[in-house]
C-alpha cells in the first residue's frame, strides 16, 4: 500500500517520522531544495527512489546564503505547485520548516569550507557557500540521512558538501545527480522565471559555448585559449553579461597549470541576463 506524502513543519515531528521509519530498517533519502520546483528537483527525487524506502525533500529557502542584495525576497515561491509535484513524483515527506522554525534565535555557529568555497560563486558572493554548509549541516543533522542528492548544475555547492562531509566524517552518502535541460540545452532553474522572452533566447548560447568549451578540453586543448573564445562567444549576445567564465580542477577547484590526462576538469560560468544569474557548467574528463 502506498504511503500519501506528508507534509511536516517543525523538526520535532520529522523527526518523530524518521525514527520510526528507521526502526523498520528503512533507508532515508534527503533532496535539500528551495522549492519551486521543476524537472530538474524531480529527477533527484527518481534517483532518490532507486536507493531508499524513503524520501525526505526540504522546501527552505535559506536567508543564510543570500547576500544584502540578493534577491532573497523575490526569489519565486509556490507550496501548493511544491507539495502536488513532490506527491506526484513519489516523495514520502515534505518539510517546509520556517525560517524561525530553522533559526529561532540568531545563528552564531558557521559553517565555512575553505578553499573550494573562494573560487567562482564564491568571489561575487561572499558568505553564500558559508550559509549554504551550515544549513546543509542542519538538515542533515534533523534528517540523519543515509543519502543525499544534490544536482551538478551547481557543481561548486556539491564540491563544498562533499569537502565538508569528508572534513566532519558526516555518515551520509552525497550522490550527484546530471543537470536537466531545456530543448534548447538551456539548465533548468527556479530563477528562469525572471528572463524575459529575449533574454531566455539569449540564454541558449550559455549550453552552446560549454559544449564547443567540453570537445576542446577533452582533447587537451590550451585552457586559457579555450576560455577566450568562451568569453567570445558569449558576448557575441548583447544582453549577457559575464560574471566569470573558469575552467578548474574538480574537485578541488584548483587552477591546472596545464591539465593531464584522467584529470577532470569544470568548465563552468555564470552570467547575468537583466537582473537574472544563471550559472551552468560541465565537467570533462581529459
Amino acid at each position: 500500500m502506498m504511503q500519501t506524502m506528508q507534509q511536516v513543519v517543525t523538526i520535532a515531528e520529522l523527526r518523530q517520522h524518521l525514527k520510526e521509519a528507521r526502526r523498520q530498517g528503512k533507508r532515508v533519502g534527503l533532496v535539500p531544495t528551495m522549492g519551486y520546483l521543476h524537472e530538474g528537483h524531480l529527477s533527484l527525487v527518481n534517483e532518490a527512489k532507486k536507493h531508499c524506502e524513503i524520501v525526505v525533500m526540504s522546501i527552505f529557502v535559506n536567508p543564510l546564503q543570500f547576500g544584502p542584495n540578493e534577491d532573497f525576497d523575490r526569489y519565486p515561491r509556490d507550496m501548493e505547485r511544491d507539495l502536488k509535484m513532490a506527491a506526484s513524483a513519489g516523495v514520502d515527506f515534505v518539510f517546509s520548516p520556517s525560517v524561525g522554525e530553522m533559526y529561532p534565535q540568531q545563528v552564531k555557529t558557521n559553517v565555512s569550507v575553505s578553499g573550494v568555497s573562494e573560487p567562482l560563486c564564491g568571489r561575487s558572493r561572499p558568505g553564500h557557500f558559508d550559509g549554504v554548509a551550515t544549513v546543509v549541516l542542519k538538515l542533515f543533522q534533523i534528517v540523519q540521512p543515509d543519502y543525499a542528492f544534490f544536482g551538478q548544475k551547481d557543481a561548486q555547492q556539491v564540491a563544498v558538501v562533499e569537502q565538508m562531509v569528508r572534513d566532519l566524517s558526516v555518515p551520509v552518502t552525497i550522490i550527484p545527480c546530471p543537470i536537466v535541460r531545456e530543448a534548447d540545452g538551456v539548465a533548468m532553474s527556479s530563477r528562469n522565471v525572471y528572463l524575459s522572452a529575449e533574454e531566455r533566447k539569449q540564454a541558449a548560447v550559455l549550453y552552446r559555448s560549454l559544449q564547443l568549451a567540453e570537445k576542446k578540453v577533452a582533447s587537451g586543448a590550451d585552457l586559457d585559449s579555450v576560455r577566450d573564445e568562451m568569453i567570445r562567444t558569449i558576448e557575441a549576445e548583447p544582453l549577457a553579461d559575464i560574471d566569470y567564465v573558469e575552467l578548474l580542477r574538480y574537485p578541488d577547484l584548483t587552477k591546472p597549470e596545464a591539465p593531464e590526462k584522467g584529470d577532470r576538469v569544470l568548465i563552468a560560468l555564470a552570467v547575468r541576463f537583466g537582473k537574472t544569474r544563471l550559472i551552468d557548467n560541465v565537467i570533462v574528463t581529459v
